[in-house]
């Protein structure tokens, strides 16, 4: 009796790689290219959404000054929620336009690019819209490497998402998501023109998709992530530049980890649960862009079900074992260690953009893994909480 969980748990194991190998297999059903710009001209536009950001802010506004490609200060709009906030002067300082924004009821990030955007489209026309957030700072050839993204004809561009504070192992442990995410998935999408994934910030979207929508329609706890499957649904063409460069700050503690991983589990199905019916509707090998839906479709579920599958391992040793402890113990220390080796590959990925020192590397190593196992807690709560509020995390305090 007792064997029906091994049985139940090699099958979910089997089908997550089934659906995590066809991945691979659809890359070649995918015919969605992007049509080059005629225009070399581009007129851009740089979205900062900047609340109670005076900490930070001055250091992106001084990289875009910096940039190889000048940026025309009238283009830049920093978003507040009140003239009063210290951000303001700052940003006037560098001559950027502020905006204010007038419903402050709705937190979320996406709101405030709403407002912004509807306001700029009741009468100007960007050819693209850059977005950051207020804690980013800007290699100096970022905007000329993204311009080249944009000329190739691409909807949306992702940069490369470095660290900004490494001198601690929770931000380095935290960044390396954004390695997996980038160069483990993205960087491959965007040789089969599949669609990619932006995450958060340090990516912009061509005026030919903000000026048709005149808004920001997407407002989940994870806008990006929406973002990304409204992408993959219309058919919009993304790349994944890593010439681009910029610097982000990460969580230097659990507790902001922990509640900012929340918030993603939690955005992330109510994306998903916003997107499904039209996903499954252009699920179809006719489509151009068969293989991104099949991707954005799938989504985490492959590794879910091989999470869950290890959770059944797991009963089934209980049930049917004389030492439990001692095997549930050696199942976890081998996933744990099989972690620590997945940990130091992305470090070896990133030998060339991370300069940490080698203490900060060894806690990492040790670190990350046990963070990844949060992700379980995450979930948990995100299935016990009635709803998981937008929470502003602070910036600048920890460097």
């Amino acid at each position: 009796m007792n064997s029906m969980f091994l049985i139940i748990a090699l099958i979910l194991i089997l089908i997550g790689f089934l659906l995590f190998y066809f991945k691979f297999v659809f890359r070649k059903f995918n015919n969605n290219y992007p049509k080059k710009e005629k225009s070399k001209n581009c007129n851009f536009c740089i979205l900062i959404p900047a609340r109670d950001e005076s900490r930070v802010i001055e250091e992106l506004l001084i990289s875009i000054k910096n940039q190889t490609v000048k940026v025309a200060s009238e283009n830049i709009y920093v978003i507040v929620e009140d003239k009063n906030d210290l951000t303001v002067s700052i940003a006037q300082k560098y001559h950027a336009n502020v905006f204010i924004r007038k419903k402050i009821d709705l937190k979320r990030k996406g709101y405030a690019l709403m407002e912004v955007i509807e306001n700029i489209t009741k009468d100007k026309a960007y050819d693209a819209y850059f977005i950051f957030d207020a804690d980013n700072i800007l290699d100096k050839n970022y905007i000329k490497e993204m311009l080249k993204t944009y000329y190739d004809g691409y909807d949306m561009g992702i940069g490369y998402r470095n660290i900004k504070n490494g001198d601690n192992a929770f931000a380095v442990s935290s960044s390396l998501i954004f390695t997996i995410v980038n160069g483990l998935s993205n960087k491959n999408r965007s040789e089969y023109s599949i669609n990619c994934n932006a995450s958060g910030t340090g990516f912009y979207i061509a005026g030919r998709v903000i000026n048709k929508l005149k808004t920001y329609p997407f407002h989940s706890l994870t806008e990006d992530y929406e973002l990304s499957l409204y992408a993959a649904i219309h058919n919009l063409t993304t790349f994944y530049n890593e010439k681009a460069i910029f610097y982000d700050e990460q969580p230097t503690n659990y507790q902001t980890y922990f509640k900012q991983r929340t918030r993603w589990v939690a955005g992330y199905f109510e994306a998903r649960k916003k997107y499904i019916k039209e996903l499954l509707s252009k699920l179809h090998f006719n489509n151009p862009n068969f293989a991104s839906i099949y991707n954005t479709f799938i989504g985490i579920y492959d590794l879910l079900l091989i999470v869950i599958g290890i959770l059944f391992l797991i009963i089934e040793i209980i049930m049917n074992s004389n030492h439990i402890l001692f095997n549930i113990f050696n199942l976890l220390l081998g996933i744990y260690l099989l972690l620590c080796i997945f940990t130091i590959y992305l470090l070896f990925m990133e030998r060339k953009n991370y300069h940490i020192k080698k203490k900060i590397i060894i806690q990492t190593i040790f670190l990350h893994p046990l963070l990844l196992f949060t992700y379980i807690p995450c979930l948990i709560k995100v299935l016990l909480v009635k709803e998981i509020t937008w929470d502003k995390i602070e910036h600048g305090k920890n460097k």
